[in-house]
């Protein structure tokens, strides 16, 4: 039996399991599990099992202890791909997960025997340990040792379980009549007023919000928004990263570009530099054979931005587009990007959006592997009805020092609201923060 690092994955064999959770103890550290369908959601309440709701509603998932739950794969419904199985502090508990010992999960059964230990956790009082997840035909699991310092409300609503922040407040005392002082008695001296805690922050503006008009200032204000639940939901509402927007301008993308569609999708990325990035500015490059670094995008130049450089053809502010070429070649772009996260201290979230048709398989697994080791995560985005290829195999890739990508297709991104889009782009970025820091890529 060998130990998955945090992000490793590894497949099952059989499809009767037994997962025992060391540590878990109820009253102290619970015991959850959610069966996830489409959006990596719950179907409904009833797939979120617990103490008090032991059994999936098919029984494919049974809680037999405080500190195990058994699995029958077979039964699992077609409508969930994954179960995420996560522990939380209860409430009378102080600290941290960090501060309970040997927290591990041990996956096992007739051929399986798997040992998933909790780990890099630092601040969350909830987090998922593993999941169990459908690969093809088969099973697999990960470790993913990630979680939420808001513990159970932001677990349970990243899963799309509905819960309160807090206990119904307990009806107040009564309060005694006062007692007259004597005539001769001082005044008694004035109490100092205790400040109520501080909210936790919004979401983040820049200077340059107020040249927009009042129509465009009201929509970017709803995506911030939106950004900013996704981080604070995930404990990162604090972080601060570089955001680099990469955009494929192949030849196949003629239609995303005739239609607005790039353009739309530019600017449904500037909230989350806005949010993430110290200025809120989003570095830009387009890419096909070769590359074209664009200026940075602010938010006061938005429209001029957007009329100036977002093109498939032409000559824009000095760069002729023909000699960026009209097929696929990621190499170069990745390499670009990658020379400037070296000595950086700070994290770099690229947002790399491409309608696929990669054919340099090898190298872009090797560039990867060789990426993980440098402050950066990449999250790469399908866009149309297309074959991804390798996109969605460096989910499994080995080799890597943490899990530093993240990919999903969109048939058509404009179908995909604001809330749904950013919690797609940005859910496992915070999580590779916490790895990156473990493994010293980031301080």
């Amino acid at each position: 039996m060998a130990d998955l690092s945090r992000g490793a994955n590894t497949s099952l064999a059989g499809t009767g399991l037994e997962l025992a959770v060391s540590g878990a103890a109820q009253g102290s550290v619970d015991l959850l599990v959610f069966q996830l369908g489409p959006g990596r959601v719950v179907r409904s309440d009833a797939d979120f099992v617990f103490f008090n709701q032991p059994v999936s509603p098919e029984g494919a998932v049974r809680l037999t202890g405080a500190d195990r739950v058994a699995v029958d794969l077979a039964a699992v419904p077609a409508g969930v791909d994954v179960l995420a199985v996560a522990v939380t502090l209860d409430d009378s508990v102080p600290g941290s997960l960090a501060r309970i010992p040997g927290l591990v999960v041990r996956v096992q059964g007739p051929a399986d025997d798997h040992s998933a230990p909790a780990l890099g956790l630092t601040t969350e009082r909830a987090a998922v340990l593993v999941e169990v997840y459908r690969r093809g035909d088969g099973w697999k699991v990960r470790n993913v040792s990630a979680g939420w310092s808001q513990g159970l409300p932001a677990l349970a609503r990243a899963h799309g379980v509905e819960v309160d922040d807090e206990p119904a407040a307990a009806a107040a005392p009564p309060v005694a009549a006062p007692v007259p002082a004597p005539p001769q008695a001082p005044p008694a001296a004035p109490q100092q007023s205790t400040a109520p805690p501080a909210a936790p922050p919004g979401p983040r503006s820049v200077p340059g919000e107020a040249s927009l008009s009042l129509v465009k200032r009201q929509q970017l204000d709803l995506r911030k928004a939106a950004v900013h639940r996704v981080l604070l939901t995930k404990g990162a509402a604090e972080e601060r990263a570089r955001v680099v927007l990469v955009l494929d301008k192949t030849g196949s993308m003629a239609d995303e570009y005739a239609s607005g569609l790039v353009r739309r999708v530019v600017e449904r990325m500037v909230p989350v530099a806005i949010q993430l990035d110290d200025d809120g500015a989003l570095e830009c490059y387009l890419y096909a054979v070769h590359f074209a670094r664009l200026p940075d995008l602010r938010v006061e130049y938005l429209d001029r931005w957007l009329d100036d450089f977002v093109h498939l053809t032409g000559v824009h502010q000095g760069i002729d587009y023909g000699r960026i070429g009209g097929y696929n070649d990621e190499i170069p772009v990745m390499r670009e990007v990658m020379a400037t996260l070296h000595g950086r201290p700070d994290p770099t979230l690229v947002l790399f959006f491409t309608d696929g048709g990669f054919s340099k398989k090898r190298q872009i697994t090797e560039l990867v592997r060789e990426a993980s080791s440098l402050p950066a995560f990449w999250q790469f985005v399908g866009i149309g009805d297309n074959n991804f290829g390798v996109l969605e195999r460096l989910d499994e890739l080995t080799g890597r020092v943490v899990d530093n990508v993240g990919f999903f297709p969109v048939t058509d991104i404009d179908r995909v609201d604001d809330a749904e889009l950013y919690r797609r782009l940005l859910s496992e970025f915070p999580d590779w923060l916490r790895a990156a820091r473990g493994a010293g890529i980031l301080r």
